[in-house]
C-alpha cells in the first residue's frame, strides 16, 4: 500500500491563504448581514410608527409577508391567509378586483377604499405592484396600504365649509341688497345715500370681524355693543355706559343686532343724546329668569327733547321690523320726550351655550 505523501510547503501555504480568504469572506458577509438586519429593523420600526402597511401576496392572494398588524389582526394571524379570510365583505370585492387586474395585466393599480376596522371605518389608499421573479414571470404582488382617513375627513370638512360659505355669502348679499334698496328709498341725494350706505356696510363689517375672529361660531354681546359704538365708548366725557353679563350670540343674531345698534347710535349722534356734551346713553342687558333669553335696554338721557315721530325711517324699520322678524325678538321703541328708550328681548334660540 502506498502511504499519503505529506503536503509540500507550497501546498500548505496555499491552503492557509485560502482558509484566510474564506474567513475574511465570511467576516465580510457577516458584517453585511448585520448591516442588512439593522437596516431592516429600522425599516420595520419606521413602518410600525407610520400609517403605512407593506405586504406581499402570492398569485392566490395569500399573504406571504406583512410589516404591521392589519384590521385588528396580528401578523401571525394574517400570514398564510387569503383576502377572502381577512378583508371585510364591504370592501373585499373592490380590493380583490384591483389585485387580480394587476396580476392579469402586469400593470400597477391604485385604489382608494373605505374599510371597516375595529376603531371604525378607515379610508385606505392601496398601491398594488406586480412582483416578478428572475425570469420576469409574475409571482405575486407587493402592496402598500396607506391610511388616509385624516385626509378624507379633512376633505369632507372642507366641502362642508365651502357649502356653508356659499350659503352665508348668499345671505350676506341678500342683506346688502335690501340695505342698499332701503337706503336709496330714504336718502334724499346720492351723497346722502353713499354716506349712509357706506356707514351701514362698515357696521355690518364690524359684526363680521367679530364672527370671523371666533371662526363664525358666534359673537360676544359685550364686544358687539362696543364695536358698534366704538367712536363713543371709553372717551373722556364718558357719554356711554355699557353693562351686562357674558352673553354669546349666534351669527345671525349678531349680524342683525349689530345693524340695529348702529342705527340707534347714528340716531343718537344726529338727533339724540350724543348731540350734546351732557347727553348720556346707558346700554344694559341681563338674562331672563325662567325664560333663557336676554333683555337689552337702550336708554338716552340729558339730550335734547325728543320730538314725536312723524314717519318711520330706515333706522326705525331695521330696529323694529327687521330685528323682530329676523330674531323672533320682542322690540319696543319708546320716543319718550326725555330720551329714546329701546327694549329688546332676545329669545334663547338666538343665544349660544358656553363652550
Amino acid at each position: 500500500m502506498m502511504r499519503d505523501m505529506p503536503a509540500s510547503d507550497d501546498e500548505l501555504a496555499r491552503l492557509r491563504q485560502e482558509n484566510e480568504r474564506l474567513h475574511n469572506q465570511l467576516d465580510a458577509q457577516s458584517q453585511e448581514l448585520n448591516l442588512l438586519r439593522a437596516r431592516f429593523a429600522r425599516y420595520e420600526a419606521a413602518l410600525r410608527g407610520s400609517q403605512v402597511t407593506v405586504y406581499t401576496q402570492d398569485r392566490d392572494l395569500r399573504y406571504t409577508s406583512i410589516s404591521n398588524t392589519m384590521l385588528g389582526r396580528p401578523v401571525d394571524d394574517i400570514l398564510g391567509r387569503t383576502d377572502d379570510e381577512i378583508l371585510p365583505p364591504d370592501s373585499r370585492a373592490i380590493i380583490t378586483a384591483a389585485k387580480r387586474e394587476a396580476l392579469t395585466t402586469g400593470q400597477p393599480r391604485r385604489v382608494e377604499v373605505i374599510v371597516e376596522d375595529e376603531p371604525g371605518a378607515r379610508w385606505c389608499d392601496l398601491h398594488i405592484e406586480p412582483l416578478h421573479n428572475e425570469q420576469g414571470e409574475i409571482m405575486g404582488l407587493t402592496c402598500a396600504a396607506v391610511d388616509v382617513t385624516e385626509r378624507k375627513e379633512g376633505e369632507a370638512h372642507l366641502r362642508l365649509l365651502l357649502r356653508e360659505l356659499t350659503h352665508r355669502s348668499k345671505n350676506l348679499l341678500a342683506v346688502i341688497q335690501a340695505m342698499a334698496r332701503q337706503t336709496a328709498r330714504h336718502a334724499g341725494s346720492i351723497e346722502a345715500f353713499l354716506d349712509q350706505f357706506g356707514a351701514r356696510l362698515q357696521a355690518l363689517a364690524a359684526s363680521h370681524d367679530l364672527l370671523v375672529r371666533e371662526s363664525w361660531y358666534g359673537a360676544s354681546l359685550n364686544e358687539l355693543v362696543r364695536s358698534q359704538l366704538a367712536a363713543y365708548v371709553d372717551t373722556e366725557d364718558g357719554q356711554v355706559e355699557i353693562e351686562g353679563p357674558n352673553v354669546a350670540l349666534k351669527p345671525e343674531a349678531a349680524q342683525n343686532l349689530g345693524l340695529a345698534l348702529h342705527e340707534l347710535a347714528v340716531n343718537a349722534a344726529k338727533f339724540g343724546a350724543l348731540t350734546t356734551p351732557t347727553g348720556r346713553i346707558t346700554i344694559r342687558w341681563d338674562r331672563l329668569d325662567g325664560h333663557g333669553g336676554v333683555t337689552l335696554d337702550w336708554h338716552e338721557q340729558l339730550g335734547p327733547k325728543v320730538k314725536p315721530r312723524r314717519k318711520r325711517g330706515f333706522g326705525s324699520m331695521v330696529i323694529e321690523r327687521n330685528l323682530a322678524r329676523a330674531l323672533d325678538a320682542e322690540v319696543i321703541m319708546d320716543f319718550d320726550v326725555d330720551g329714546l328708550r329701546c327694549h329688546i328681548v332676545i329669545p334663547p334660540g338666538q343665544l349660544l351655550t358656553a363652550r
